[in-house]
Formats: C-alpha cells, sequence, structure tokens
C-alpha cells in the first residue's frame, strides 16, 4: 500500500506541474529541513563515537530505488542482526534523482539500530539528484576512518559525466589512498563495479591499479548490477564485492579486522 501511495504522488506532481497559475510545486525541487541535512557526516560522528573494537561489523546493501517495502523488510532483518557498527548504501538511493525520494528512504533508513552512510549512485545523479544528495547526504566523494579502518566513498557514475573522463577523480583517489600513515586496512566505496559498462573504460585501468598497488586495499565494495557477484577481476589481490538490489531482497555482512575479513550473504 505504501508503494501505490508513492507512485500516486509522482502522477500528482505531474499533473500538478501542468497547471500553471493553480500549483507551484515542482518536483525537482530542492528543499529539506536542517534536520534532515549533512546525514553522512552525522551518522559518522555516530560511528566514530563507538567503542573502539578488534574486529569492524557492517552491512552492505544498495539500490533501493523505488522499493520502499523491500527497503522496510530489510530494516527489520538488518536490526536481526548482531554487533552491527553501521550500514553502508551503496548508491541509487533514489530513482528519479527526486529529492522526496531521498527523504521516503531516509524515513525507512532511520529505523535501523545502527548509523549509515551512502554513496550516490547512477540513479541519484538524473535530473537535480546531485543537488539533492549533497543538501541531504553531503559531498559527493568522502572518507572516514573507523577502528583499523580507512573507508573511502567515491563517485563513479562516469556514463552521467558523458565519460569525459572527469569522474571518478583519480587523483582525488590517490590522495586519500596515500593518506593513510597508520597504514589501516583501506576499503573503496563505490556504485558502479570498474568492470561495468557505465564506468569510463578509459580510466578502468587506472582505478584498478591504484587500488592494487596499495597493499592496504583488500577488498572493494559495489552496488548498481542488481545482482551478488565477487571475485578477484584484475588479478591483483584485490577482492571486488557487488550486493544485490533491495527489490532482490539481500545484503552483505562485511566483517574486518588487522589482517582480514569476511564476508557473508544474507537473503530476506
Amino acid at each position: 500500500m505504501k508503494t501505490i501511495q508513492r507512485w500516486a504522488f509522482f502522477g500528482l506532481a505531474l499533473a500538478f506541474s501542468s497547471c500553471e497559475g493553480l500549483f507551484q510545486y515542482n518536483p525537482n525541487q530542492v528543499i529539506f529541513k536542517d534536520s534532515d541535512k549533512n546525514q553522512n557526516a552525522q551518522n559518522i560522528a555516530r560511528i566514530q563515537a563507538l567503542p573502539v573494537a578488534d574486529t569492524v561489523k557492517f552491512i552492505l546493501m544498495g539500490d533501493s530505488q523505488r522499493w520502499y517495502d523491500e527497503s522496510s523488510e530489510f530494516v527489520k532483518s538488518a536490526n536481526q542482526q548482531k554487533d552491527i557498527s553501521f550500514v553502508v548504501h551503496a548508491g541509487d538511493i533514489s530513482d528519479f534523482g527526486l529529492s522526496q525520494e531521498y527523504k521516503w528512504v531516509h524515513e525507512i533508513m532511520s529505523k535501523l539500530n545502527c548509523p549509515y552512510v551512502t554513496v550516490i549512485g547512477n540513479h541519484d545523479l538524473i535530473a537535480n539528484g546531485a543537488a539533492s544528495y549533497r543538501k541531504m547526504y553531503g559531498p559527493l566523494n568522502y572518507s572516514f576512518e573507523a577502528g583499523n579502518n580507512k573507508f573511502i566513498f567515491i563517485d563513479n557514475s562516469s556514463r552521467e559525466y558523458a565519460f569525459d573522463g572527469s569522474v571518478p577523480d583519480l587523483g582525488w583517489l590517490k590522495s586519500q589512498l596515500n593518506d593513510n600513515p597508520g597504514n589501516k586496512n583501506t576499503i573503496v566505496v563505490a556504485h558502479v563495479p570498474p568492470f561495468d559498462g557505465d564506468f569510463d573504460k578509459n580510466l578502468e585501468k587506472g582505478y584498478a591499479d591504484l587500488l592494487g598497488n596499495d597493499p592496504n586495499v583488500r577488498i572493494s565494495l559495489y552496488g548498481h548490477q542488481h545482482h551478488f557477484l565477487d571475485g578477484e577481476f584484475y588479478n591483483d589481490g584485490v577482492h571486488y564485492y557487488v550486493t544485490t538490489s533491495m527489490g532482490a531482497r539481500g545484503y552483505l555482512v562485511v566483517s574486518t579486522w588487522k589482517d582480514g575479513y569476511k564476508v557473508e550473504k544474507v537473503e530476506f
């Protein structure tokens, strides 16, 4: 029922936008309450306030898009997992980049028993989606440390930038990888796997080489493909993990410690 109501919203928004002089609503407006802004920074602060543990355990999920009911079921499943420090949303939070979609998903994710952080996906860049993402979540590229881990989140939806060579920003990624004096485990999170057709092929080798040449990078995490997939695709010791969509009702539980990690698949 909730999904039907939300689709009805889009129909009404379209109808209203065609009635000049009667309604001023624009579905591409970027309006958020102050309490809804900068969610990544707020949640990173919560993550970093947790007691430091030898093992950090978190969930990788993604592609909520139009699957609101399934996303609610995900939250129920995630809340049953033990010792989860936070959830990573691997992008495509929205389907059409609308601020209302971000708000709906945030309302659902706020029911988690732990903080959540996000990376931007290709659907999130449609229309005014990038502006909405920046308002609600913050910068498109960012990093933070938790325990013995450094997490790097990077926009890599190259197709949305017409494969102009700017995305992903390899210079920024290199600087983030180099800025690791404690040699913490480094986990790179993005939406599009580098071997996917929506990733700029001219940047694929440079991207993979940056990860493969860094001894602190063992795993890298993605969404986008709407199915589970994993492997060492570049024979360089870096294991790539792709989580499935909310529509396919699955996610990954990742545990990481100083000298290793474990990844478990969960279906709900």
